[in-house]
């Protein structure tokens, strides 16, 4: 789409070199931005001069710049003794979205447009990623995934606030790992994405809730919990008022598909 409001776009090296003011727009890769009139935007920031490296595996774990392309987390081969990195293809297919905005859609973009049902929200969320955030005056800061999102299309990041990064722990790369995902339709947006990982010896077992509610719930458990423990546990954090209703799926559908769903993923990794 021609954004007709534009005036200006800039191509900044550096974060220093941005004097942030109402009207601007980060630019990544531009899916979103460009698929619907931004009317209150006059000016572009552009970020691909920043020429941040996307992935870097590093012994803390996989920073994902969050200018890193889908399709650069879709070519990428992970360590052999990575139990969970299945899940970074498993979470690409849950997309609803075609190959050819894999080229442009970026991780970072996906997790700032905070959407239920984001597949990158639900990725790093659910491998207990932490955000680097780069305020406009002041010191970087980390805020887990988890956390980040606050709800349907709402976050944490403040007026010209900057989402530099997502740091993947290696602890939670090297546990192993079960998705599962819903959707009403075929090819439609997922009414429920649940993620569980756990260490190799069934401790510190953590199933992670997305796309059935407004934001990522993580439910963390010492070791396997029974299946009558996780019923009770998804219940007691989740009351009826916490399912996202929307025409994907009310929220009752939502609340019995994401007990089935995860119950399979106890089942599997049991």
């Amino acid at each position: 789409m021609n954004l007709n409001t534009i005036v200006q776009v800039k191509r900044p090296t550096s974060f220093d070199e941005i004097e942030w003011r109402d009207g601007h727009a980060f630019l990544g890769g531009g899916t979103w931005l460009f698929s619907e009139p931004q009317v209150t935007t006059d000016t572009l920031v552009d970020l691909q001069q920043f020429g941040w490296p996307p992935l870097t595996v590093t012994p803390a774990g996989l920073e994902i710049a969050a200018t890193a392309k889908i399709v650069d987390l879709h070519k990428f081969k992970p360590p052999a003794d990575w139990g969970a990195a299945p899940l970074f293809q498993q979470c690409i297919d849950a997309f609803l979205m075609s190959f050819k905005i894999w080229n442009a859609a970026t991780v970072g973009g996906n997790l700032v447009m905070s959407l239920p049902a984001g597949a990158m929200v639900s990725l790093t969320a659910g491998l207990e990623g932490v955000c680097t955030l780069w305020p406009q005056n002041g010191q970087p800061r980390q805020v887990p995934v988890v956390d980040f999102v606050t709800g349907m299309h709402t976050n944490v990041l403040q007026k010209g606030e900057l989402l530099r990064s997502i740091l993947l722990p290696m602890s939670a790369l090297k546990k192993r790992a079960a998705m599962r995902q819903v959707s009403l339709t075929k090819f439609g947006r997922s009414a429920a994405l649940i993620i569980a990982t756990v260490g190799d010896d069934g401790q510190d077992f953590l199933l992670t809730v997305s796309a059935a509610t407004p934001r990522p719930v993580h439910l963390r458990f010492a070791k396997t919990p029974s299946a009558t423990e996780l019923h009770r546990a998804i219940d007691r954090r989740l009351p009826p008022d916490a399912w996202f209703n929307d025409v994907h799926g009310s929220a009752p559908y939502k609340r019995h598909i994401t007990l089935y769903l995860a119950e399979q993923i106890r089942a599997e990794l049991s």
